[in-house]
C-alpha cells in the first residue's frame, strides 16, 4: 500500500495523470480514460474480517468478487445487492466504485447502502478512512458511500466494510405470457403489495417474478400473482451478468433508469424491462440526444452502456461534482474523463 501510495504522491507533484485498474472486468463502462500511467491494483487483495453474526465483511478493494460471494454462501450469507461482475477478474472495489446491482435492486436496495465505511488514498497520497464496520458505527456525513458509482476519480479504495444479509430460505420463479403494457400494469401493482419479490423483469412477451423469503410468505405470494413457477434455467444471474441473448446484440445498449410506476415509453429500438419497471434496457441506433430527452421528460435519465456518455448533468449537479473531486483530487489526477470532461 506504501508503495501505491508514493505513486500517487508523484503523480500528485508531477501532474501525471493515472488509469486506476483493479480486474479490468468493466473497463468498458462510461468513457475511455486517457492518462499517462496505468495504476495496478491487483497486490490490494484479501479479506481481513468476516463475523456473520454482525452481518458484514471487511476486504481489501482488490478481493475477488467470486471469493466473497463463496464465503458468504458457505455461511449462508449474500451480498444483497448482487453487483453483476461481467468477468470472474471481477473485485469488491470494481463493483464499489461502478455502483452497479443486480435484479433485486427496487427491493433490497443499491450497492450505496450496504457500505458501511472504507479507507482509500485520495489525489494528495493521503490515507483517509470513512465510517465503521457495523452500522451503529457510521455516523456523519458518509463520505464512503459517495465512492458508489465514482468510477475511481475521486480515490483509489484500499478497504471496503459491506453489510451482508441471511440468503432467503426459499427463492422460486414465475412466469406468464404477456405484453409490456401489461406486464408494466401488473408491475406497479405488485410494487404496492407486501409481496416478497426479488426480481420482475419482462422481455419478448414473457413476465418474469422472483420471490425470495421463508416458505410460507413465498407460497402465499404465488397464490396471489397466480403465476407458473418455472424452472428458471439461470435467468436471473444471465439477466445480471448480461449474458441473456438480447445482450449480444451489435446496436448500442441504453441504460434508462426511471421512477418504477413510469408506464410504456415509445423508445425507438428493442426493449428488456428490469427491477419492476425502474430500469430498461434499449438497444437502439437512435440519436443519444432523442433518447436523453424521452428519459428526462419521464423524470429518469439514459446513459450509453457500452463506452459512451453519460446523460449530461444540470449546472448545479455538476458543480457539485466538480467540488468534490476539487476536494479529493485536486490535480485530476484520477480517470480523467471517465465520467465527465473535468472528472
Amino acid at each position: 500500500m506504501e508503495e501505491l501510495r508514493e505513486q500517487i504522491r508523484a503523480a500528485h507533484e508531477q501532474g501525471t495523470t493515472l488509469d486506476i485498474r483493479g480486474g479490468g472486468s468493466k473497463t468498458f463502462l462510461g468513457q475511455a480514460v486517457t492518462a499517462d500511467l496505468e495504476l495496478p491494483t491487483k497486490g490490494l487483495a484479501g479479506i481481513i474480517d468476516y463475523q456473520p453474526e454482525e452481518l458484514f465483511i471487511r476486504a481489501l478493494a482488490g478481493t475477488s468478487l467470486l471469493d466473497i460471494e463463496k464465503l458468504l454462501a458457505d455461511n449462508g450469507q449474500m451480498l444483497p445487492f448482487e453487483p453483476p461482475r461481467f468477468s470472474p477478474s471481477a473485485t469488491l472495489g470494481g463493483a464499489i466504485a461502478c455502483g452497479l446491482s443486480g435484479p433485486s435492486r427496487p427491493w433490497r436496495g443499491a450497492a450505496r447502502d450496504f457500505v458501511l465505511g472504507c479507507r482509500m488514498i485520495n489525489g494528495r497520497g493521503e490515507l483517509l478512512h470513512f465510517g465503521g464496520e457495523v452500522i451503529k458505527n457510521v455516523a456523519g456525513y458518509d463520505v464512503s458511500r459517495l465512492q458508489c458509482g465514482a468510477f475511481g476519480t475521486l480515490g483509489l479504495l484500499v478497504e471496503l466494510s459491506i453489510k451482508t444479509v441471511p440468503a432467503p430460505r426459499r427463492e422460486i420463479t414465475l412466469c406468464q405470457q404477456a405484453d409490456e403494457a401489461t406486464a408494466l400494469d401488473s408491475f406497479v401493482r405488485w410494487n404496492r403489495q407486501p409481496l416478497p419479490l426479488s426480481g420482475a423483469a419482462w422481455h419478448g412477451g414473457k413476465l418474469w417474478i422472483r420471490l425470495s423469503g421463508t416458505p410460507a410468505a413465498v407460497e402465499d405470494a404465488r397464490r396471489q400473482i397466480g403465476a407458473d413457477e418455472v424452472d428458471d434455467n439461470g435467468f436471473w444471474q444471465d439477466l445480471k451478468e448480461q449474458q441473456l441473448p438480447f445482450f449480444h446484440d451489435e446496436r448500442p445498449l441504453w441504460r434508462l433508469s426511471l421512477p418504477r410506476n413510469t408506464g410504456r415509453l415509445k423508445l425507438p429500438g428493442d426493449i428488456l424491462v428490469d427491477w419492476g419497471g425502474a430500469q430498461r434496457w434499449l438497444l437502439s441506433e437512435a440519436p443519444a440526444a432523442g433518447i436523453q430527452q424521452l428519459a428526462s421528460e419521464s423524470g429518469g435519465h439514459a446513459s450509453s452502456f457500452r463506452n459512451g456518455p453519460f446523460q449530461p448533468l444540470a449546472p448545479a449537479v455538476l458543480l457539485l461534482h466538480r467540488r468534490l473531486k476539487q476536494a479529493f483530487d485536486p490535480k485530476g489526477i484520477f480517470n480523467p474523463g471517465r465520467l465527465y470532461a473535468g472528472l
